[in-house]
């Protein structure tokens, strides 16, 4: 019984420690911009609110993937979302924005079924002989890209880099956390 309770008390405190620890690389590797260019940008979607206004998190994310525009470190935007239960399309929202910011149309193409991260991916990728893009920045907050760009890797999309938007909310701890959860799931 005692050796039972010791190996129960060694696993948990491996798991946690392998928590924490992936959990940290999440955060630095998500907060890390390391100012490289790309061919393209894909901001994914994140909430428009009941009144069709971009909420604070989308609209922070947007205004990140416009600087990448405006400072000549994307040449192009991807914009990835599905139909919310608000019923907005987040893309055809998020391509409004970036219109209004002086993003040409024709620079800007939306994906309105990257109803979740997968779909986003898989989604970027079917539109790569189209676009003829080499390399792509995923914009998304800093918890989310090491595994969008797992994700992008796992498909076979190795020149793939991140950048967050500074925008920081309380729930980011639970997101840590369920990013943890999906990194190894997906």
């Amino acid at each position: 019984m005692k050796k039972s309770k010791r190996i129960v008390k060694i696993a948990l405190i491996a798991f946690i420690i392998w928590l924490l620890a992936h959990s940290v690389y999440t955060v630095v590797d998500g907060l890390s911009n390391n100012g490289k260019k790309a061919d393209i940008a894909v901001i994914l979607g994140s909430k428009v609110n009941e009144n069709g206004t971009l909420s604070e998190r989308l609209k922070k994310r947007l205004e990140c993937g416009l600087d990448l525009y405006i400072n000549k470190r994307v040449k192009k935007i991807i914009v990835s979302g599905g139909l919310g239960k608000e019923g907005f399309y987040e893309g055809d929202k998020m391509k409004e924005f970036l219109i209004q910011n002086n993003v040409p149309d024709s620079l800007i193409f939306v994906d309105n079924y990257g109803n979740n991260t997968v779909a986003t991916v898989e989604n970027t990728i079917k539109l790569k002989d189209s676009l003829k893009y080499q390399s792509l920045i995923v914009v998304s907050q800093y918890f989310h890209l090491t595994r969008t760009k797992m994700l992008f890797n796992k498909r076979g999309f190795k020149n793939v880099s991140g950048a967050s938007p500074n925008y920081f909310e309380i729930r980011d701890l639970y997101s840590i956390l369920r990013e943890f959860v999906a990194y190894y799931t997906e």
